[in-house]
């Protein structure tokens, strides 16, 4: 599982956001690269029946991400773009915060062009393509959720500037990427690195010996996280509602 995001330490002299972005490349891929986009998207997707929010699944449906390999980026957002008004552009590896927020802003999210090997199907210490498209782009799909990303991302831009990075990452970690939710009744994973993770998806959920706090902003931006190993804590919001309205809102 990945333990990190597109996200860079703070450079003042960072370019623009389009600088980052590169040609995907998608005819370079082998077929094996294809075959282990089709095993991870197929045990994954078994996996999380039953333990990942509604809105994930819905949007798993309206992208189409399953069968042909890896998914190609002008395709996937012919169909992305007109459901929330985001599209993805590939990048060659980790983005600076500001570039990353700045891409948020734009309702543009960065993917990796490269995938992991068969031998590291469980575990790559950088986001690859499976973990940006299968992870993210569901939830990008909810129109929702798609504008309260976008306001965050001009929250992270305006938080970085203010020097209060520390506190957009926690945030961001600890409901996009390692977020878990109750949905009517039960415990679900909201996160993209637990979506897109088999090894850490269920423990999340399952493990008896793992730590779980009630989310809530202040809680959220005040917690340190593992970014090299499964994670010791997780933060449950009440709702899907409460996740909204706090990438939405001021951070605290």
């Amino acid at each position: 599982m990945f333990k990190e995001f597109h996200h860079a330490a703070a450079d003042p002299l960072v370019p623009g956001w389009q600088a980052y972005v590169v040609d995907q490349g998608w005819g370079r891929f082998s077929s094996e690269d294809h075959e282990t986009w089709d095993i991870l998207y197929a045990r994954q997707t078994r996996l999380l029946e039953g333990r990942i929010v509604r809105r994930f699944l819905d949007g798993l449906a309206l992208v189409g991400l399953g069968g042909g390999g890896i998914p190609e980026l002008a395709r996937l957002n012919a169909l992305l773009e007109p459901l929330s008004g985001w599209r993805c552009v590939a990048v060659a590896g980790l983005v600076p915060d500001e570039a990353f927020f700045a891409m948020l802003a734009a309702r543009v999210f960065p993917i990796g062009n490269f995938i992991r090997t068969r031998a590291e199907l469980d575990y790559l210490e950088e986001p690859d393509c499976f973990h940006d498209i299968y992870g993210h782009v569901p939830m990008l799909a909810d129109r929702q959720v798609a504008n309260a990303m976008q306001q965050f991302g001009q929250t992270g831009v305006e938080a970085i500037a203010a020097g209060q990075g520390d506190k957009v990452a926690r945030l961001y970690w600890h409901t996009i990427e390692f977020g878990l939710v109750r949905e009517e009744g039960e415990l679900r994973i909201l996160g993209a690195g637990l979506a897109s993770s088999f090894g850490e998806a269920a423990k999340s959920l399952e493990d008896p010996q793992i730590e779980r706090r009630r989310f809530t902003p202040q809680s959220a931006v005040a917690t340190p996280y593992r970014h090299d190993a499964m994670q010791p804590l997780y933060l449950v919001a009440d709702s899907m509602e409460a996740v909204v309205e706090a990438l939405d809102g001021p951070l605290p």
